[in-house]
């Protein structure tokens, strides 16, 4: 089985294009295990066919915990981009999160804050090396910015739990960000 090609369909399927598998997807973003099995067995791409244990393969051995099974459903924890909002849990952050980003996204978020930019929320990282790695993505060299995200949350920003390293909100305003270059 192909765990790393897999991961990617189901990666994009369930934060992108729940349509190509013509996947039913509720309020919270979850979707029948059966529905997402049989869009991928249809495909026949990943050395084999997909059960149960290969969807529990990747989620127990995945870093970024993107997955979520619960009973009979799945969803993608974070990272979506399509038009209806997945609703997400509220809480207080700890009181530093960290964002990972391109130089060249500097002077727009000393400009604009910290915005969605074609995704539902702002993702924010909980430690250095994970905002380190996502800021990676599209910088050798990112910028690491610390957020003074109890201060946000006393104004009024509203925080959500993305899993253990990984916070969403739905804008941050620049006053939040301590160390903008």
């Amino acid at each position: 089985m192909n765990y790393l090609k897999l991961s990617k369909k189901i990666s994009h399927v369930l934060r992108h294009a729940p349509e190509e598998f013509s996947l039913k997807m509720d309020r919270q973003g979850f979707v029948q295990i059966e529905q997402l099995l049989s869009g991928l067995n249809a495909h026949n791409h990943f050395g084999g066919t997909v059960d149960l244990s290969d969807l529990e393969y990747i989620i127990a051995n995945s870093e970024k915990q993107r997955y979520e099974i619960v009973g009979d459903k799945i969803r993608a924890l974070y990272g979506h981009s399509f038009a209806m909002r997945i609703q997400k849990e509220k809480a207080k952050p700890p009181a530093v999160l960290y964002h990972g980003t391109a130089k060249r996204f500097i002077e727009s978020i000393k400009e604009k804050g910290l915005l969605p930019m074609g995704r539902q929320y702002v993702h924010l990282s909980t430690d250095v090396e994970t905002a380190i790695s996502v800021g990676m993505r599209r910088d050798e060299d990112p910028v690491i910015l610390e957020i003074d995200a109890q201060a946000a949350f006393r104004s009024g920003i509203k925080f959500y739990i993305g899993n253990d390293k990984v916070w969403l909100c739905d804008e941050l305003p620049v006053r939040y960000i301590k160390n903008l270059p």
